[in-house]
């Protein structure tokens, strides 16, 4: 029985992503790249003009034994706006829509019913556009896209969107995070 698992999401800009899967406890690696889309070997630029179908997302390994499958659906959906298609924030296009790339059928299942959960319980508010759509190939971002929020934590655009973005998912999802020890 496998002890790890990979775990593909598109919530918007992946420096924020990558920013907000890195805390978590259970996580080994969280790399940024591009997924759902057409062109082979993306390039960020490519990616940007929103022609290529792909969209900006994070690759996660993480361990079954120390993380569930549905706390880090809880952390997505919960660090995001799953409920408005194409777009997070000021970021616009296909390529900042909300998704998740599922890598087994479990995870699809899972996925749907997380979704069907939210919308049911939640009659009065927007429904979740997430699409939940199988892996196919996902695309590591150029070096310059890894690390990003550690290594610009000063950038305007840290202190203003990425940090208010942890601030929230540690004050929620305190029992997730990893610990000094970790």
């Amino acid at each position: 029985m496998p002890t790890s698992e990979t775990a593909v999401f598109g919530g918007g800009c992946f420096w924020c992503m990558e920013a907000v899967f890195k805390m978590l406890k259970g996580v080994s690696s969280v790399l940024p790249g591009y997924a759902g889309g057409k062109t082979v070997n993306p390039t960020y630029d490519e990616v940007s003009t929103g022609r290529t179908d792909h969209t900006e997302c994070v690759k996660i390994e993480f361990s079954l034994t120390e993380i569930k499958y549905t706390e880090l659906l809880t952390v997505f959906f919960g660090s995001h706006d799953p409920t408005t298609l194409n777009k997070q924030g000021n970021d616009v296009g296909t390529q900042y829509r909300s998704a998740i790339f599922y890598t087994t059928q479990e995870q699809k299942e899972t996925a749907l019913d997380f979704i069907k959960e939210i919308n049911n319980s939640n009659k009065e508010g927007r429904l979740i556009v997430t699409e939940v759509v199988p892996l196919d190939t996902f695309y590591v971002a150029e070096n310059y896209h890894k690390d990003y929020y550690e290594r610009n934590k000063d950038a305007q655009y840290c202190k203003i969107i990425i940090n208010p973005k942890l601030e929230k998912v540690a004050k929620k999802y305190s029992e997730l995070l990893k610990t000094n020890n970790n």
